[in-house]
């Protein structure tokens, strides 16, 4: 079996556990989650914070998002374009959101953008992930496409780039492609990794 088909495989095994989960295991693994953001110093300041829409069994943020607006940050969601460029809309809740052509909501006609190089701090998702930032996400390419300029500067840096996912979707180790733009933490619903510190042998926070 060639990488790909190995990748194919592997994201679909893991979509497949992430959708078998029950509603108590999700909002258990969100309390989680938002314990593992609070030692993400970031977490509490910085303005521009982007996430994502939780679809497909993917760990939700909806416990993580409202300590935002009470600190009077931005929260703000992923637009695909018609050019294929991933852009951040502010979003807050009760804001209308409508499916994408992927079936993602996204904010109905947003009245500002913004580039991924404008944001402060990024929830990443992903199938699946290492300790060294490695990142498997769903085949488009769209986050490492809009921040392949991080590739080039010394990290970590703004934005900071936050992958998010069960601790179930950890793998020892993910070959990167030559494209991938590596994550500089790990929030999952047990920990916050730092994927830097894993080159010394100390990859927890």
């Amino acid at each position: 079996m060639d990488t790909a088909a190995r990748r194919r495989e592997l994201r679909q095994r893991l979509a497949e556990r992430r959708r078998a989960l029950t509603p108590p295991q999700r909002m258990a693994a969100a309390q989680g989650l938002r314990r593992s953001l609070e030692q993400l110093p970031e977490y509490h300041t910085d303005n521009r914070v982007a996430g994502y829409w939780a679809c497909d069994g993917e760990l939700p943020l909806n416990l993580a998002i409202p300590p935002l607006a009470t600190r009077g940050q931005q929260f703000l969601l992923p637009l695909i374009g018609q050019d294929d460029l991933l852009r951040f809309a502010p979003w807050a809740a009760g804001d209308p959101v409508q499916p994408n052509r992927y079936g993602i909501p996204e904010p109905v006609a947003p009245h500002e953008w913004f580039a991924p190089f404008q944001l402060d701090l990024v929830f990443v998702p992903l199938l699946a992930f290492d300790r060294r930032g490695n990142r498997l996400g769903y085949g488009g390419g769209y986050y490492d496409r809009g921040f392949a300029f991080l590739k080039d500067q010394l990290r970590p840096t703004e934005p900071l780039l936050v992958g998010i996912g069960y601790a179930f979707q950890e793998l020892p180790e993910i070959a990167p492609e030559s494209w991938d733009v590596t994550l500089d933490f790990i929030a999952t619903d047990r920990e916050l990794i730092d994927c830097h510190a894993a080159a010394t042998g100390d990859a927890s926070a």
